[in-house]
């Protein structure tokens, strides 16, 4: 293969447009407080205004959002009018916790202000839609509500510069996402998918605490650019290392990085405004917001990085490999997300000094769009066909056509093919993992490399499969491919055309069947997934990396001979689901999520109720035995001495009982 030159982006010169002289409005607190309190206080009004109203319920949460958009987008606009690139703002005040400051401080800068606004926007979207889904639900107002704290919480975490307001946030989504996973908890397997998820992710919060106490009482302060300061000069150490690796666990769990991947997959008994919420742009990406944020304290740690790298490669490659044997379309989209943010956490170990974490954040926001995009038109298409198991969703696309361009669009962005906005994140990921195995990156960026370029062509499989049967002929197609082989002299009429009337109907019965607000939402979502990649070349972001131009056409490669080796798999299969050649017991398997409950059964909750029923036998049996042996030990000693006592009065009992009334007479007679 010739050499081919190296991609320079930081030569990319964008248009210089002039921004309009705007006046800038002399408003309470700054952009980020108005996004935080308009969703924050949406959440209560739609809890406690709104009665029974499904109408005012919904005007409350799309306001919440839309407000929380327009201050996002005036927040861009106030960065370029201030010198710097970041912006500091206060809150409620500092706490006074002893000798531990907390500032309580936010701090704005040009990724952070980006991935607000496609998190405002994202969650503009759902509430919209939602309102559509959701309509005729008894409890669609709390659901309403729950999106809006979901909203303010992840918005506080991308604004947060204290770690007691990032602790708050990440908490406030676990709970959250309790709630929306367990919306419909009449049903057993919703609440115990949202019992899972709880447990799953509380159990790695303790990871999470205590790393940020440790770096908080370290640098006697919770605000972050300040820990960051104290460590850095501090340098490496056990304790940075051993916060750090918390940290790690913490975000694990969140991100549902191995072992605690699979409570995101049962996710999908929520809603699917729910799941396009956590899956998009809340929930399962603020690990990757912490840790850009605490990045510079990252590189410092070679152990942290190599579990970070670990934890994602595995989770990775194994998220895509049980993505294409799934027998659900929201499932596999699902192991999809498990394996997009093992993607955008294993860039942050790859990363070094030189090339920044901006390529994370710059995936985050590319994976909301497409992945919004997928999970919406997914909820669309069950409307229409009753469900998301893949024998129900069959020729779906075929059959509505308007749903066609965004499923389409949608698995082009997630395998990564040009121009979608799938392509530029990945390939940014690619070129900083390169860059860090060639630098100072060591092994975790060698690793990374290597389970990114593996991922690529995996994602293509599973994307080709999903297309494939969505994109399967019909029964009126496939009648007229066996009876015509050959060219057949039709006349050119519209109502002659069978498959043509099937499609317009198909197209009117789609259209009909959602809102328009829910519709545009989707349209929304369409346009950035082709055009968001513009955002992600703005030279706002961080240092921009070196693109091998072979690594590219490389990868490009593999992508489509793997997608081809899908096609040809699916030839012969009724339904085109290449997914049908794999063994019974593998596919359920893959299914079971690798049966991953039977180990949590077996190495944790067993040995924990095991523990449990110890410790209540011992405090029954041992430390109560003492109480209970003390009182029967007196009952015994009493019956004792009731036993060994003479049951008559002796004599010289009755002398003194008799000296006593003698006495007693004298003192009444006496004067």
């Amino acid at each position: 293969m010739p050499d081919l030159p190296d991609l320079d982006w930081s030569d990319l010169q964008l248009p210089d447009v002039p921004l309009p002289d705007l006046p800038m409005l002399d408003l309470w607190g700054g952009p980020a407080h108005w996004a935080i309190l308009a969703t924050l206080l949406a959440a209560l009004a739609g809890l406690g205004l709104t009665g029974r109203s499904n109408r005012l319920g919904a005007w409350v949460g799309v306001g919440g959002a839309l407000t929380a958009v327009v201050a996002t987008l005036w927040q861009l606009y106030t960065l370029t009018q201030i010198r710097g690139s970041e912006r500091e703002l206060g809150t409620i005040g500092g706490l006074a916790l002893g000798e531990l400051e907390a500032p309580l401080r936010l701090l704005v800068s040009w990724p952070t202000a980006l991935v607000a606004v496609t998190v405002a926007a994202v969650a503009l979207v759902v509430q919209g839609y939602a309102r559509w889904y959701l309509w005729y639900d008894p409890r669609y107002r709390p659901f309403a509500a729950t999106v809006s704290l979901f909203t303010a919480a992840m918005l506080l975490v991308v604004h947060s510069d204290d770690l007691l307001l990032t602790l708050v946030g990440w908490e406030v989504m676990g709970w959250c996402s309790y709630l929306l996973i367990g919306h419909q908890s009449t049903r057993s397997a919703a609440a115990r998918a949202a019992g899972k998820a709880l447990l799953v992710t509380r159990t790695a919060d303790i990871g999470f605490v205590l790393g940020i106490v440790a770096l908080a009482t370290g640098a006697g302060t919770t605000r972050t650019t300040e820990v960051v300061a104290h460590w850095s000069d501090v340098g490496a150490s056990p304790t940075l290392t051993t916060a750090l690796c918390l940290l790690v666990v913490g975000v694990a769990g969140k991100s549902a990085l191995f072992p605690f991947q699979d409570w995101l997959p049962d996710a999908m008994e929520g809603p699917t405004p729910a799941s396009a919420l956590i899956h998009a742009a809340t929930m399962v990406a603020a690990g990757t917001v912490v840790l850009a944020q605490l990045f510079d304290l990252l590189v410092l740690s070679g152990t942290a990085r190599t579990l970070l790298a670990v934890l994602a490669c595995v989770t990775m490659i194994g998220a895509a490999v049980l993505a294409f044997a799934q027998a659900d379309l929201k499932r596999l989209l699902a192991w999809s997300t498990v394996s997009q943010v093992a993607l955008m956490l294993a860039v942050l170990a790859a990363a070094t000094t030189v090339t920044g974490p901006d390529a994370a954040l710059q995936h985050l926001v590319a994976h909301a769009w497409f992945k919004a995009l997928l999970f919406l038109t997914t909820g669309w298409l069950g409307v229409l066909v009753g469900g998301t198991a893949m024998a129900v969703v069959t020729s779906g696309a075929r059959r509505y056509r308007v749903l066609r361009h965004r499923f389409g669009w949608g698995l082009l962005a997630l395998a990564g093919v040009p121009p979608f906005v799938g392509f530029f994140s990945k390939e940014l990921i690619l070129g900083t993992a390169e860059a860090g195995s060639a630098g100072a990156g060591g092994m975790a960026s060698v690793l990374v490399l290597a389970s990114v370029g593996a991922s690529a062509p995996l994602t293509a499989a599973y994307c080709m499969r999903a297309w494939l049967v969505l994109n399967r002929p019909t029964a009126i197609q496939g009648h007229a491919a066996a009876y015509h082989p050959g060219p057949v002299d039709r006349i050119d009429d519209f109502f002659d055309e069978p498959q043509i009337v099937q499609e317009a109907e198909g197209v009117e019965r789609a259209e009909a069947a959602i809102s328009s607000s829910a519709r545009m939402g989707t349209s929304f979502l369409m346009l950035m997934t082709v055009l968001g990649g513009l955002v992600l070349l703005l030279p706002v972001w961080g240092p921009q990396v070196h693109l091998d131009l072979q690594l590219t056409l490389a990868t490009l490669l593999l992508m489509a001979v793997s997608a081809l080796l899908v096609r040809l798999a699916a030839g012969g299969v009724r339904t085109r689901d290449a997914a049908a050649r794999i063994p019974a017991a593998a596919s359920l398997a893959a299914e079971r999520g690798l049966y991953a409950d039977t180990a949590y059964r077996a190495l944790v909750a067993t040995p924990v109720l095991a523990l449990a029923r110890a410790v209540a036998w011992f405090d029954d049996q041992v430390l109560d035995a003492w109480v209970r042996g003390a009182g029967v030990g007196a009952r015994l000693l009493g019956r004792v001495g009731d036993l060994t006592s003479p049951r008559r009065a002796t004599p010289a009992l009755a002398l003194v009982l008799a000296g006593v009334v003698v006495l007693a007479g004298i003192g009444v007679m006496v004067p």
